[in-house]
């Protein structure tokens, strides 16, 4: 544990520092409770140069929370196509029903009364409470725990609860009147601009560069301390990429489990052989007329790693689509058919562009 440290001296420098050096992002042009909300979702398990595009495009399309709250699901998940973990947003639009419900339609200017919406934790009820209405409570991500572990030298394992809470209750009682947005967004682009999570620490650059323990005591690489995660499972997948002249097949995958109600290019377990590629296609009462097969893809969620094969599968005209699957056509798809990033690098293959970013051309003429 750490030696007593006077988190007050950090305060001025930090937020001088700011002032001057603060992103330009589009939530915080106009930082309204429903704006903060949304992109502090958005950022969860992604990164600001991702978020811009799909902030931007969700707001154009769902402006406040009364569209939000109305949104189908399907054109929900449609708008967060790309971004993964998918139940952020479904959480977001429960949430949104909430307050229309039972707030007027407006998020509480209530730090209690946000930590009870669904999907709200205390980080995030923290970044609304302060950024959007000014209360004095701390909002502690990962950013916040590392910069503050460092600069206090403090080896307690950051993965526990108890840590937390603890560095949550030590910066409330240091939050300059007046500025908690400020302060809390400093703290939170501190260490996402310099006091990097990956890569060495931008020391030069840091407001705190001489009062820093971690600096003086060389242990940057040793702070913070954080237990490692559980191993991902590993499961190896063949993904089937079947179409016919005009459309290509979907599935839709189950109400419950990962990617939920998402759509999918149909897929099993295990690495098939073209021979056994064929009868599958077969047994779905489909003739395959050419089967072609396609480069190795890797795929990590939170607690699983899929390690896909690929087989692009010309059939003959059909006019009945296997059960619980559809032909649809490729801009269909595109425009109404939320497909998860884990089929990104074959989506390609059928010119289908998968979210928001940079379109690649289909290496295969199929």
């Amino acid at each position: 544990m750490r030696e007593p440290f006077d988190l007050n001296q950090l305060v001025s420098p930090l937020l001088e520092w700011f002032s001057s050096h603060a992103r330009v992002l589009p939530w915080r042009e106009q930082p309204t409770p429903y704006r903060v909300w949304v992109s502090e979702i958005m950022l969860q398990q992604t990164r600001v140069e991702a978020v811009k595009p799909y902030f931007n495009r969700f707001m154009d399309r769902l402006p406040d929370i009364a569209s939000l709250a109305e949104c189908p699901e399907d054109v929900l998940l449609k708008l967060w196509e790309g971004l993964g973990y998918y139940n952020r947003v479904r959480n977001l639009k429960e949430a949104a029903q909430t307050v229309i419900a039972e707030h007027g339609g407006e998020l509480p200017a209530d730090y209690e009364k946000l930590l009870k919406l669904k999907g709200i934790g205390h980080y995030t009820a923290g970044a609304v409470a302060s950024i959007a209405y000014g209360i004095p409570v701390p909002a502690v991500d990962g950013n916040v725990l590392r910069v503050i572990s460092r600069v206090t030298g403090d080896d307690a394992d950051i993965m526990k609860a108890s840590v937390r809470t603890a560095m949550e209750h030590d910066l409330a009682e240091v939050i300059p009147e007046g500025q908690a947005g400020a302060f809390n967004q400093a703290l939170m682009e501190l260490g996402a601009c310099v006091c990097v999570p990956n890569g060495a620490p931008l020391c030069d650059q840091c407001p705190w560069n001489n009062m820093c323990r971690a600096k003086a005591q060389g242990r940057i690489d040793e702070l913070p301390v954080k237990s490692k995660a559980k191993a991902r499972r590993i499961e190896k997948r063949t993904v089937f990429l079947i179409r016919d002249e005009e459309k290509v097949l979907l599935r839709k995958r189950p109400e419950q489990g990962l990617l939920a109600g998402l759509y999918e290019l149909p897929n099993t377990l295990g690495h098939l052989s073209p021979e056994q590629v064929e009868a599958y296609v077969k047994e779905l009462g489909l003739s395959p007329l050419r089967i072609l097969p396609l480069e190795p893809a890797k795929h990590i969620f939170s607690h699983i790693e899929w390690q896909m094969i690929g087989y692009a599968i010309r059939i003959d005209e059909t006019v009945e689509h296997p059960e619980d699957m559809l032909f649809v056509s490729v801009e269909d798809t595109e425009k109404n058919y939320p497909i998860p990033a884990a089929f990104s690098r074959y989506a390609v293959y059928l010119n289908l562009h998968l979210g928001i970013g940079e379109e690649e051309k289909n290496p295969l003429n199929m």
